[in-house]
């Protein structure tokens, strides 16, 4: 409970802002997205509705919480909790619980927006909290091993390269078939898809049971890259 004391503390200057960039990231989708297309159907609206949440948590997990680690290498701060007489996976893990808290307003201020704009009928299952914080973790498994293993330039670079896939070649705001084969293809490995998926079928639930493969799918990138930031940060030097 310090350790999480100390990390929130450390972060209260950048957390406000870092509340308000999820808030309006998530209704930038739902809204601002729907304004590019001359008429916004049932499927369009589910689409978009169940991305906004998937992409605040890969914004948070793959960019920012990333960046706040190379910031830290710059500043000397990252050595300094290295340091500390505790465990470092659970120095991760206080560093990911600020960051997950820190998203899920977002995420439900997007899904608010989504049911007064489109005005959707959700049918929210019960795997709906599971999946999501399935992928949080994911995305923060991901984002931890890049910053862990690169430099603070390095980190940069890949982050930026990552939300820009994530929005704009990602089937997550829109069908996996628009894309072309090949990039579908790619897809198929990467956890975007299964991230949509997962929150498409949990938000708007059939009578069916979950995606068990999506669900599968996310889980191996979730322990790969715990896993590999846990090793690196683990790591001497």
């Amino acid at each position: 409970m310090l350790l999480l004391q100390w990390t929130a503390l450390r972060k209260k200057y950048y957390l406000p802002l870092n509340l308000i960039v999820q808030v309006g990231l998530a209704v930038g989708i739902v809204v601002g997205f729907s304004y590019l297309m001359p008429q916004v159907d049932s499927a369009t609206a589910l689409y978009l509705t169940s991305g906004a949440p998937v992409m605040g948590l890969v914004t948070v997990g793959m960019v920012i919480a990333p960046q706040e680690i190379a910031q830290s290498k710059l500043e000397g701060t990252f050595e300094f909790n290295r340091s500390l007489p505790v465990p470092r996976s659970a120095l991760m893990a206080a560093d990911a619980t600020v960051s997950i808290v820190t998203a899920f307003p977002g995420l439900v201020a997007g899904l608010v927006v989504a049911r007064l704009h489109f005005q959707l009928d959700f049918r929210v299952s019960v795997f709906a909290a599971p999946g999501f914080l399935l992928i949080a973790l994911c995305a923060i498994g991901v984002g931890y091993g890049i910053s862990y293993a690169l430099s603070p330039a390095a980190t940069s670079l890949v982050c930026q390269a990552t939300v820009f896939v994530a929005l704009m070649f990602s089937p997550i705001n829109f069908p996996a078939d628009r894309l072309p084969e090949w990039l579908a293809a790619v897809h198929q490995v990467l956890p975007f898809l299964y991230m949509a998926k997962i929150s498409r079928e949990t938000l708007f639930s059939s009578t069916g049971g979950p995606d068990v493969v999506s669900f599968a799918v996310l889980a191996v990138w979730c322990a790969l890259g715990l896993v590999f930031s846990i090793r690196v940060m683990s790591r001497r030097h």
